[in-house]
């Protein structure tokens, strides 16, 4: 048996996940049918991060043992011929057998993509979140500078999250503008159920005048989900990199 990790690319839409869910469609589910055919057996596949429906990803990894004899390219492009083109592995390649895609990450950064123009182009809009009105930058960006830091972020997920420990280290939570488009960029050790996109969802809130951006500090420090803002919409969302 080998260690292999492999980096993906997926179109999240048409998905209910990365998670394997009973007579759903997710892109773990996608990939360990792949990999099962190639290697005539049950493989088990861990990725990085568990992307919600309709969440894409740029460069998911994920983790396995193989047993089949073949080689690195052979193995993606395998793998890529029993996937459909929404989802693609960029690349493979055979690792120490301790390496886990999920229990060896130490950063994920995620972008979450605001489309501010009147009129969305068509082949964006599965990947952006349209929003049309005038956004505050300067109170979007006092608002995310209160949330860098470790901190407990129970106020910023949802009632399905079930981690133990809410306690995350938010390095980074940039917002940059580019003509049309806003970008909201975060990196953290981890994650948890929905944080992004309820802070992404935060941050609009207060770019548009509903919330003072200090309710972004209250709902951190009481850990008040009805303090924070609404979720974003998952289609703006996209698990960018994995760092080890």
């Amino acid at each position: 048996m080998r260690s292999v990790k492999i980096i993906v690319q997926y179109d999240g839409t048409d998905y209910h996940g990365w998670q394997i869910q009973l007579n759903l469609r997710t892109i773990q589910g996608e990939i360990t049918d792949a990999l099962s055919k190639i290697d005539e057996r049950p493989v088990v596949v861990h990725g990085a991060g568990r992307t919600d429906a309709g969440v894409h990803a740029e460069g998911q990894v994920a983790s396995f043992q193989l047993a089949s004899n073949v080689g690195e390219l052979e193995l993606r492009d395998a793998i890529n011929g029993h996937l459909d083109r929404d989802i693609r592995v960029l690349t493979a390649e055979f690792v120490e057998d301790s390496f886990h895609a999920r229990l060896s990450a130490r950063r994920k950064t995620y972008r979450y993509r605001i489309w501010n123009g009147a009129v969305a182009p068509p082949f964006l809009h599965r990947y952006v979140y349209h929003y049309r009105g005038s956004l505050d930058l300067a109170a979007m960006r006092k608002g995310a500078s209160m949330l860098v830091g470790e901190h407990d972020f129970r106020g910023f997920t949802g009632a399905a999250c079930d981690a133990r420990v809410s306690v995350r280290n938010l390095e980074r939570l940039d917002i940059t503008r580019d003509g049309e488009s806003i970008l909201i960029t975060a990196s953290a050790n981890g994650f948890l159920r929905y944080m992004v996109r309820t802070i992404a969802g935060s941050l609009i809130d207060v770019g548009r005048g509903h919330r003072p951006a200090e309710i972004i500090r209250e709902a951190l420090e009481q850990r008040r989900r009805d303090l924070a803002g609404t979720t974003a919409p998952a289609s703006g969302l996209t698990l960018v990199q994995v760092d080890y």
